[in-house]
């Protein structure tokens, strides 16, 4: 091609576009994709990571291809806890997981889902989080140990189970000895009630009870501990627990990344995080129920209620652990916090929603 040819061709192209406009046509100017990588703290297999991809598609949605999330599973760049520090660090743009799984970095990071909460669920603490000044607590948190992150803390999960056992725990004494996972503040807890506790990731947790390296563990939900393995190693689900009674996911993002988007996509991240909120918990509600009911059937789970003995157990020798560790100021101010926004809450729920235990029974019949 001549140079005249190209200079005519460039004229053309250009005189185009001028008319067009000039027509009232806008120019037709194709948006750049910013792509992030994000890993999760879950196999790829588990249910959580699948909330994870869910987050994703509503980003990569709603921003119509100018912002793509990439969500790989655990282990494919570090490990399930090592997250904060790969995303702090920029090695990932992001990541899935949950607060407590940082607490080696500070104890005071397993109250965003380790413990009995002060007799909140997961929604009332996240409305801690949001509107009662957990999310400026967790900022203060995240600060002092020099993480370099944005946190968003969504997705309220229901109370987590005692555990999976060779068979019922009937008494307190009958955890004493045990080889038992868990993480957070539980670690603390499960230690005071006997038993020699391991905390694995996820993904770990089924090879270690299968080659007899932990005699019981918890995870978190039916589906999750169906999808894992659980009923392969164990026939024994004990139901309900204060250890975990009232727990979020959090969505990281490397700061530097987030705060170099533009404004738009930002608001579409804020309202992203709220949307996949809602749709995880109206998920888990059907997931979690048909996985409790096909274990049941299909593979002979029996499950119990935790006696209460151990209930109170568990708040008992919380208050102790609470006590002895709230000499570190942030971790008193943030268990404060938390108590005056629970005593309000707590009170309020339990004056005003009906018991659901009735209406059950006169439809269906009393079941276990």
């Amino acid at each position: 091609m001549t140079q005249q040819t190209g200079m005519r061709r460039r004229f053309i192209a250009t005189a185009g576009a001028a008319s067009g406009a000039a027509l009232g046509f806008p120019a037709i100017v194709k948006a750049q994709t910013t792509s992030l990588r994000f890993q999760s703290t879950w196999p790829a297999k588990d249910i959580f990571h699948e909330y994870a991809n869910d987050f994703a598609k509503k980003v990569n949605d709603m921003t119509g291809g100018e912002l793509k999330i990439e969500v790989l599973p655990a282990g494919a760049v570090v490990p399930a806890f090592g997250l904060l520090d790969a995303v702090s660090k920029g090695t990932l743009d992001g990541g899935h997981g949950v607060v407590v799984y940082h607490y080696g970095k500070n104890n005071a990071l397993a109250l965003w889902g380790s413990g009995p909460a002060f007799g909140m669920d997961a929604n009332m603490l996240l409305s801690w989080h949001k509107y009662g000044g957990g999310k400026e607590l967790l900022n203060k948190l995240y600060t002092a140990v020099g993480a370099n992150v944005y946190s968003y803390v969504y997705g309220p999960m229901p109370t987590q189970p005692l555990g999976w056992f060779k068979k019922p725990i009937a008494k307190a004494s009958d955890v004493k000895g045990l080889k038992y996972r868990t993480v957070g503040i539980s670690i603390d807890v499960f230690t005071k009630m006997g038993a020699a506790v391991n905390a694995l990731p996820g993904g770990e947790i089924i090879p270690a009870m299968d080659r007899g390296l932990l005699d019981a563990a918890e995870f978190n939900n039916a589906s999750s501990d169906r999808l894992l393995g659980f009923p392969d190693v164990a026939k024994v689900c004990m139901l309900q627990s204060f250890h975990q009674n009232a727990e979020q996911f959090e969505i990281l993002f490397n700061k530097a990344k987030l705060d170099a988007l533009p404004p738009k996509l930002k608001s579409i991240i804020d309202n992203a995080v709220e949307a996949a909120s809602a749709d995880m918990s109206w998920k888990a509600v059907d997931r979690y129920s048909k996985d409790y009911a096909e274990m049941q059937q299909k593979q002979g789970v029996k499950f119990y209620k935790t006696p209460d003995a151990i209930l109170q157990q568990q708040l008992k020798f919380y208050d102790e652990v609470v006590k002895a560790k709230s000499s570190d100021p942030l971790f008193a101010e943030i268990i404060a916090s938390q108590r005056a926004f629970a005593e309000r809450v707590v009170r309020w729920d339990m004056d005003t929603n009906v018991n659901r235990r009735m209406a059950y029974t006169h439809y269906f019949g009393k079941k276990g």
